[in-house]
């Protein structure tokens, strides 16, 4: 049994990473699978303190088989080969800067999500924009070490894929130019660099009013469900059905 491993990647902070995880894990739990999860955000751990919040929730609720990395002291890859030999899928949480483990993790990635606001300024870590032009001119330094260790997975595994996902985070609910002009680009980002691009979820206060107590849009339901959080449930669900993953695929 070898379980399919999603990375959740971005060397930018506050895109969203953490809570996408969470939500994408809660989503497999419910669709019956044995999740594994790891956080390799050795300062901050938003992963694992949402997990901590969820367990001490009153509720009875779905948990992953967790580990999370404290240090870079070489136990990442007993730990990672321990979840890989026993749970259907991994979601791995990486931090939001540049680390060598972070990195790392980037070329055992099955999937790799990578979380973007709907910014330039986000837009940058993946793509250098020419403001006259509004053209792409050259990936940035995130994007180039993503595609270093997709070339690495495919030599090292016989021509392995990374299905490499930028979901388009926290979108704004309004028409605007700005909008617009990074759909292009983006659209022409992946193009470029063989990607996708999805849909991930609104600019909606619930997402981050859950993270106390250890919820996600997944475990509402009856009249705790507005006209607002049905949409981002159904945002969520989108997402995953976007993922295309073999094990749900059956």
């Amino acid at each position: 049994m070898a379980a399919h491993v999603i990375v959740l990647g971005n060397e930018k902070g506050g895109t969203g990473k953490s809570t996408a995880a969470m939500h994408i894990i809660v989503a497999l739990l419910d669709q019956g699978l044995k999740v594994g999860s790891m956080d390799l955000d050795l300062r901050q751990g938003t992963l694992s303190r949402y997990l901590e919040n969820r367990i001490h929730n009153e509720r009875t609720l779905l948990i992953p088989n967790h580990i999370r990395i404290e240090k870079d002291d070489g136990t990442f890859r007993g730990s990672f080969q321990q979840l890989y030999d026993t749970q259907d899928v991994m979601v791995i949480d990486t931090p939001g800067h540049d680390t060598p483990l972070g990195a790392e993790v980037h070329s055992y990635a099955d999937t790799l999500i990578t979380p973007l606001n709907d910014s330039f300024i986000d837009l940058d870590v993946l793509a250098q924009v020419d403001g006259q032009t509004m053209k792409i001119k050259r990936p940035s330094h995130y994007a180039e070490t993503v595609w270093k260790h997709r070339q690495m997975k495919a030599m090292s595994q016989n021509g392995a894929h990374v299905d490499w996902i930028v979901m388009r985070n926290r979108l704004s609910h309004l028409d605007a130019r700005n909008k617009r002009d990074m759909e292009v680009l983006i659209g022409e980002f992946a193009k470029r660099m063989g990607c996708r691009v999805v849909s991930g979820f609104g600019e909606r206060v619930i997402y981050r009013e859950l993270f106390l107590k250890g919820l996600t849009m997944m475990d509402m339901s009856g009249d705790e469900l507005s006209m607002s959080h049905i949409a981002a449930r159904q945002e969520v669900r989108n997402l995953l059905e976007a993922m295309q993953l073999p094990c749900l695929q059956s």
